[in-house]
Parts: C-alpha cells; structure tokens; sequence
C-alpha cells in the first residue's frame, strides 16, 4: 500500500495551522448559505392549532377519505433536527452543530453497555461513546475547512441503509457547489478489540475531504495515527495528506474520488490492515448482517407501508442496543422508571432476555416515588412471567418482591383513607400527593403479581396480595368519587391529587405547570385498569382530553413551565414518553382511528424523517431564528416504545378480565382501512402474547380477503376476534371458515367471533 503524507508539518506548528483552520472552518460556506426562515404564515397556524382545545390537525386529517398518513402530518410541521440553540456553547447543546446525533453500535458481549459511537446526522462529526468526548470532524470545501452539513440548505435529508439499518447516509453540497456523498456505520473486526465507526466519502471533481480529530499529539505509523501506548484513534484510506494532525485528501484529475476513514471509539491496539472499498463492504455486511439476525430472532410484522415498516425495525434495533437505558450517550444515560414499559414492548416483539434483563435492573435502582416503583416492579414481573411462564425468574424476585408488599400492606394498615402514603406529584412539582397514578399503578401491580403467585405456587402471598389489591381498589374508587367533576360538555374531570380541591379542572391542560403534569400523568391510571373500558368514567375522561387541549396530531401535549431554554422544551411541545399508557387506553376503549393518528402523528411529527430518532419531548411552537425544531437529550427508549406499542395494539391488543388478568384477544382491531385494499396483505409471525406464540395473516384481494390465524395454544384466550377493517364504502357479505359457512360476524364493523376455536384457521372473507 502507498500512503502520500507531507510530514513536514511538525506537530510545533500543527497547534497554530490547526487554530487558523478552525476559524476558517467556522466560517467555510456561510456566505453562500441562504437562510431558512419561520414564515410568519407558518407559525400563526402553529400557534392557532396550539392555542385550540381540540386537536383540529388530527380532526381534519381523520376526516379525509384515506384518513391520517405519513405526507398529511409531516406536512404541518418543520421537521425536527436540532438538540440545542444552533449558536454558543450552551450546556444543553449535545453536538458542536446542534444537530442531533445518531448512537450506532454493536456489542461485543452480553453486558456490554458502552458499545456506542455517536454519528451527527449532517455528517460532520463522530464522537466516541459520549457526548463531548474525542471525535473525528468530516471537513470539505476548497481549503478542506467547511464544515460537512454546515449549511443546512445545502444538506439533503439524511437518511438510513435499506431505509431501517444502523447505516447512516448524506449528501452535501459545499460552498463552490463541488457536491459530497458520505456513508457511516459502526460494527466490529478482527483487527482491534475497539467498536469501530467506518467513514466513507465520495467528492466531486474539484472538492476535498479533511478527516480531523480532536486529540492533539498523534503520531503517524503506517495508515494510522495513534496516541500514548501505541493506540490507534484513526485509520485512513490511500492518497492522503498528513496536514496539521489531519488527514487531507483532494480529488484527482478533476474526477470524483472516494475516501475511507475508520474511527475508534476508544484508543486501542489495532493490526495494521488495507483501508480500501474492499475492507469497508466487507465490515458493512457485516454490521448490516449482525442486526438482521437481531431482528429474525424476534416476531416479523409486515403491513403495507414502507414507512412505518423501516420504522418499527429501526426502532427495535435502537431499543436493542439501548437495554436498560433511557438515552444514550447524555446525562439520560440511565435507568429509568419507564424502562419497565420498554421491557414489556420488548418481550411482546420477542425480545423476552432483553425484557429480563430491564426488568431485574429495576430492582437496583431507587426511586423518588416508591410505591409507584413498587407497582412497576410486580406488573413488569408478572408480564415477562405471563409471556415466558419463567417460573425461575419468579421464585428468584419473589423474596424482593414479599418485602415490597409488606410496605404496602403497612401503609395501608395505617392508612386514614384505604390509600397509600402521599409521594410527590412529579420531578419538577414536589408536594406530595395522593396521586391517583402511583396509587393506580401500585394497585395494578398488586392485581398482576397475585395472579402468578397463585399460578406458581405462593398461595399465601398471592392471598395478601389480593387482600391488599381489595383494599387499596376500595379506597381508590371512593377518592375519585369524591374528587371528580362532571362538566357541562358531558365530559368528566378526575384530579391526579386526591382528596385535593385545590386541583380543579383545567380549562387548557397545557395553560400551567400543574395542567402540563396532569396530562402526562393520568395516562399511567387510564391504562392501569381502574376504570374498565367503556365506563362512565373512561367515556368522560376520554371527552375531557379530547376537548382540553390535550393531544395534538395524537401526541401528548406538554409545555415545561418551568424548563425554559431547555431543547425541545423551549416552547409548547409534547412529551410521548407517556404516549405508550394513552395508547393502551385507546385500545381497551376500542378507538382504532385515534390509534392511527397516534401511530402517524409519532412517525411524521416527533421522529426525524429517515432515521427515526426521538428525544424525551419536541418543541412544536415556533422558537425565534430556527427553522427547524428540537428534542431534549435524544435518543429516547420509551418514547421508541410509544410507537412500537401503537403499532403492535393495532394488530393484536390483550383484554383483561375484572381482575386484571387477560383474558382475550383482539387481532387487527384498529388498522388504516387502505392497508386491506387489494393487493396489500397483513402479516404478524411469532408475537408474544400472554396466551402464547400469536401469527395470522390477511391478504387483501378484489372482493375478499384470505385470512390465516394460528390460535395460541399455550393457554386458550376465553375469547377471541379478529377485525376486518376494509376500505371506505365495502362491507362483508359472506364469510367461510374452512370452507363452510360462518355465520359469526358483524357486518357493519368487520368483527368475526372466533372464540372457542383452536388450531390452523383459514377463512374466506367476502365483502362488497
């Protein structure tokens, strides 16, 4: 191999040539980069749909013949981009851009956690493991000191390999108009013990490429530079120039050229190896292969949209490599208490070790609301149970668990009102209550864990534990009796305090801080199972947050009063870390079209376009001088979760019994009408349910629809339907069940009744 490199640059002038470049490079391009605007048009419609107490974008794209879809949501909104102001040092800026961050990764071992480079989504950049760390800057333009993405103008949309891989894509054009393609990933090879993120870019005729990293004093060895100790930080391709402590490459003849660079993500001792097209299509297939077997070892869905489908395996692999933690790479790198709902969408994919391995991590962790923990604890164990009937697992948590119910049973004992203690309304509202979500979830948690105690043997506990379950229920339900509102509009208002009349009903539930945590709160008790679908109380809370500004675009709403200057926070936003309770709220109540808002409004208003990357909240509202908006500390787990669990609720959703326990199931009760048109087709192999392995499918032909359902038969379902949902305008005529006539279903909503029956079903759905 033949490296060129001027290595008369000595590293004593290196610092001052480094210096000058940097200012040039902050500057490179800027001139001839047009400035992207908020028109004035666009951000009075913003604020017009966010100062409604309905969700009039919603309403409008559920009234439309096709009903809501990728194109309709993204059109009202800029898309998001930003994690921070996009000038200045400030402390809540997470990359030297201000643009969000890609983690990629690939563990070398099961407890492997720090398995991460952080790719910035305009190319510029790669930072090892952590935000602020050692990273390796992409410089183009005429003198190799613009910027790669820093004009946004100029930046195409960035986008993923195969549309769903770890595998991230730019184009850029730099200042002269000399146009740049750049692919980057992450994986492991023989020649180091290091992750190690692959670069590769290709120029047109007349452009140049500067790989410069951020550490000062490497030395160059072969196509290497390394640090103390002989570690290796970079490996380079051909043809380039040592210049300054970077690598420099021009293109030749006028032709475009292409260039590869390899990134550690921490100094190791590296084999010298060829960095050429050969190495890099060899260490992409294998990250590309890697993740695909991932993902084959979990359930397969298939629907008829290409976006939501790269979604949803791109969301699985962030949460894979994710585990246990809520972010990545920021100061969210760690457990956190909505983890446990993580697990369980996790374990419903088929990713039950995983859902394992979260759920024994929350019994390490403390928590500023205890019996709320305590609730999530039992309800995430009695879940995997239910999924894997993992009696080990049980037995081994149940000595924890003992101790945690005697906490609550001597609360309870004490107690003036059959509630527990009063903890803190929230994070950022310190005055403790009784809150109707800890004390919901703590009861569903009792519910859950006496069911698999009586299952496994511990008849004693599982008998506190009801007891208990009898009497926090009892008082719960005389709280909210007391506590509620019911208002002019039919509608019905459930404070979080209890026993509270301070908290009364919100006009706009976003108009104050203590509205702003209500909204995210209460959906934690609406899906606990307190109030049994189709209840006066379901039906009233429901009409209540439909007419409170609530939800926008199917989005949780949120404003953070109190977090101002915070990305994604610095104007009213959501927040749909919350969104995956009011998705299963949904569910049980049988609103399949606010679950299909909720599913696009989540893929077209609060993920990057192409790379599906969320934070904990979104700004929505305009902010002055930025055109595109921002998300507090992305990459967010649970906040994958949200659309993980919509999409899986809208082909296979769980009912539960008086107790708690489930007891049915309900197949494609709530997809898009337009997904059974024909020609289209439905597919979900090997789901986890609690009743066993779930597949079925639909195939959608002119005047029929063939459909397949494998009955679970680990535990047979007391009951169990599957939905129809044609296109606009046709209705079932007739419908064959192995060939015979099926008289049990329902016309008008396409529901067919296939309780009692087990095995391989296959019936012919006739419609008109």
């Amino acid at each position: 191999m033949v490296i060129r490199l001027s290595l008369f640059a000595v590293l004593a002038a290196a610092a001052a040539t480094i210096a000058a470049g940097g200012q040039a490079r902050l500057l490179g391009g800027q001139a001839s980069c047009p400035p992207q605007q908020v028109d004035a048009s666009y951000a009075a419609r913003v604020d017009a749909a966010l100062n409604a107490r309905q969700d009039v974008w919603g309403n409008d794209l559920l009234r439309k013949a096709g009903g809501p879809t990728y194109a309709g949501v993204a059109a009202f909104l800029h898309p998001l981009m930003l994690v921070g102001p996009p000038a200045g040092d400030s402390p809540n800026r997470l990359t030297d851009s201000g643009i969000y961050y890609l983690a990629l990764g690939r563990p070398a071992g099961k407890h492997d956690f720090r398995s991460i480079n952080l790719h910035v989504a305009d190319g510029s950049q790669i930072v090892s493991q952590y935000v602020k760390r050692a990273r390796l800057s992409v410089d183009v333009g005429a003198a190799g000191y613009e910027r790669y993405g820093s004009c946004l103008a100029r930046l195409a949309p960035p986008r993923l390999a195969a549309g769903y891989l770890p595998i991230l894509r730019t184009s850029y054009v730099d200042a002269n108009g000399v146009h740049y393609k750049q692919e980057s990933f992450a994986t492991r090879i023989p020649q180091t013990r290091s992750l190690i993120s692959f670069v590769r870019v290709t120029m047109g005729p007349r452009g140049s490429v500067r790989f410069l990293p951020s550490v000062s004093g490497l030395r160059h060895v072969g196509n290497q530079l390394q640090g103390p100790a002989h570690k290796t930080f970079l490996v380079f391709g051909a043809g380039g120039w040592l210049d300054a402590g970077s690598v420099l490459y021009r293109a030749r003849r006028g032709k475009p050229r292409t260039v590869f660079a390899a990134w550690l993500a921490r100094p190791a001792l590296t084999g010298l190896f060829r960095l050429d097209e050969k190495t890099y299509k060899q260490a992409r297939r294998s990250a590309a292969a890697y993740w695909n077997r991932r993902l084959a070892a979990g359930a397969k869905v298939e629907v008829p949209d290409r976006r939501v489908m790269h979604a949803e395996r791109n969301l699985l692999i962030q949460n894979l490599l994710h585990t246990w933690r809520y972010s990545l790479a920021n100061a969210y790198e760690r457990f956190s208490w909505e983890m446990v709902d993580v697990a369980e969408v996790l374990g419903e994919y088929g990713f039950t070790g995983v859902e394992r391995q979260i759920v024994k991590a929350s019994f390490h962790r403390r928590s500023v609301f205890p019996n709320r923990a305590t609730g999530v604890r039992m309800a995430g164990v009695a879940d995997y149970y239910r999924r894997t009937g993992d009696q080990r697992f049980v037995d081994r948590m149940t000595p924890a668990l003992q101790i945690l119910l005697g906490k609550l049973q001597s609360q309870l004992v004490a107690s003036p009102n059959g509630l527990l203690e009063r903890e803190r309304y929230g994070v950022d509202i310190n005055r403790p209550i009784y809150g109707l979500h800890d004390q919901a979830l703590a009861l569903q948690g009792l519910r859950a864990i006496a069911g698999v105690w009586l299952k496994t043997g511990h008849t004693d506990l599982a008998t506190q534990a009801t007891l208990a379950a009898n009497q926090l229920e009892a008082g719960l339900r005389e709280a909210v009796r007391v506590s509620s509102f019911r208002l002019g509009d039919g509608s019905m208002f459930i404070p979080i305090s209890l026993h509270d009349p301070t908290e009364r009903p919100y006009g706009s539930v976003t108009g104050s801080l203590e509205g702003s945590y209500w909204n995210l709160v209460m959906p934690y008790a609406l899906a606990s199972g307190l109030f049994a679908p189709g209840s006066p109380e379901a039906v009233g809370v429901l009409r209540y947050i439909q007419g409170h500004g609530a939800r926008l675009l199917g989005l949780v709403r949120f404003r953070a009063w109190l977090n101002i200057g915070k990305a994604g926070y610095r104007s009213p936003g959501s927040d749909d870390v919350y969104g995956t309770s009011w998705a299963r709220f949904l569910a049980d109540n049988d609103q399949p079209d606010q679950l299909i808002l909720s599913l696009y409004g989540k893929l077209g208003a609060d993920m990057t376009a192409n790379t599906f990357v969320s934070g904990e909240g979104s700004t929505i509202g305009p902010v002055g001088g930025e055109y595109y908006r921002s998300m507090f500390r992305p990459p967010n787990a649970a906040n994958n979760a949200f659309f993980l669990e919509t999409l899986r609720l809208m082909l296979a959703h769980e009912t539960r019994g008086p107790d708690g326990s489930p007891d049915g199931l309900e197949l494609a009760y709530a997809t898009p009408r337009r997904w059974l048109l024909p020609g289209k087709r439905i597919v979900v192999q090997g789901m986890r349910t609690s009743f066993g392995a779930l597949s079925y499918s639909l195939v959608a032909r002119k005047g029929s629809v063939q459909v397949r359902v494998t009955v679970p038969k680990r535990v047979v379902p007391r009951t169990l339907r599957l939905r129809v949902r044609l296109p606009v305008g046709k209705r079932i005529t007739a419908v064959a069940l192995g060939g015979r006539k099926f008289d049990r279903y329902e016309a008008r909503s396409g529901t067919l009744d296939l309780s009692g029956l087990k095995g391989r079903l296959k019936l012919v759905v006739s419609y008109s």
